[in-house]
């Protein structure tokens, strides 16, 4: 059976390849298009991001916000207090913080490995500047529709956190016995980590960004609707300019936003390396959510686009 998948993807590159070859001309200009987006929007929008939360975490944020959160995050999803980082600066830092915070929460023993992949079902979210600004305004031209974006967005992933939120198991619960970090790591050093990693998860998150939005250039090519529900899937920001500011393109894009499409998922899959986390678990909790996010969008619409 494996040998017959990779045979399957052999024949698939081949002919992505032979694609290419005879297309040249085409994937070049869509490559300098990307590389293009990544300069105006990927990089500024997500390295500052990187960049704060690296240090934040490294500085001892996740032991820090504990005891304050962990009466919220307990109860309701079944993991501990620590898990708040993931979820707060996920939310506010945009694909794929969530999933890398969550990585190196793991990494520190603030969360198990079980915990760890259930913060993944719900914490790596879409960022809000994106939602609002890039999409509200952008597309829907306003600040208000951009917002409700933004809102079904975090109420779709909390709902999905708690549809995974499994049994709760107190005889597996372990105690933070390691001092915390901020005691331990200078803040000079924090930042020099901080920047030096971030560097190099933006070049893997562009990287994807770049080869997904080439793979989505035929795709978009298909026009109408089915060509932009396709583009989606597979990539959140090449399905931007294919919006339309209607019903349609608010469920649409409320339902991929949630999702965040292949390029975030394998952007996920990069940064959660050597953690020990299994990237399933984000795709299982981003399909949950890019249905929940669309029933909502279109259960609003009417109210929101008025």
């Amino acid at each position: 059976m494996r040998l017959r998948w990779r045979l399957l993807a052999c024949l698939g590159l081949c002919g992505l390849l032979l694609w290419m070859l005879a297309d040249a001309a085409a994937v070049r200009a869509s490559v300098e298009e990307a590389l293009d987006l990544c300069a105006r929007s990927v990089v500024p929008a997500l390295f500052p991001f990187l960049v704060v939360t690296s240090a934040l975490l490294s500085l001892g944020f996740g032991e820090l916000a504990a005891p304050w959160l962990a009466g919220l995050m307990e109860p309701l999803y079944r993991v501990p207090g620590a898990g708040s980082a993931a979820l707060v600066l996920g939310l506010v830092g945009g694909y794929p913080i969530g999933a890398s915070t969550a990585a190196q929460l793991c990494r520190a023993g603030l969360v198990s490995r079980e915990e760890g992949e259930r913060l993944l079902t719900f914490c790596n979210n879409s960022n809000p500047v994106f939602l609002i600004s890039v999409l509200g305004v952008g597309v829907f031209g306003s600040v208000r529709t951009g917002i409700w974006l933004w809102l079904i967005h975090l109420l779709s992933a909390l709902l999905t956190g708690l549809l995974f939120r499994g049994r709760a198991r107190p005889a597996r619960r372990r105690q933070l016995t390691r001092p915390p970090a901020f005691r331990a790591v200078s803040a000079p050093a924090a930042l020099v980590e901080a920047v030096a990693a971030s560097l190099r998860g933006m070049a893997s998150v562009c990287a994807f960004v770049v080869f997904f939005y080439v793979l989505a250039r035929p795709l978009a090519a298909l026009g109408g609707r089915a060509g932009a529900s396709l583009v989606g899937l597979t990539e959140l920001f090449s399905l931007t300019p294919l919006l339309t500011p209607d019903r349609f393109g608010f469920i649409l894009v409320s339902g991929m936003a949630g999702w965040g499409g292949l390029s975030v998922l394998c952007q996920t899959a990069a940064v959660l390396e050597g953690s020990g986390l299994s990237p399933a678990a984000c795709l299982r909790g981003k399909a949950v959510q890019g249905l929940l996010a669309a029933a909502l969008a279109a259960s609003l619409a009417g109210y929101v686009l008025g």
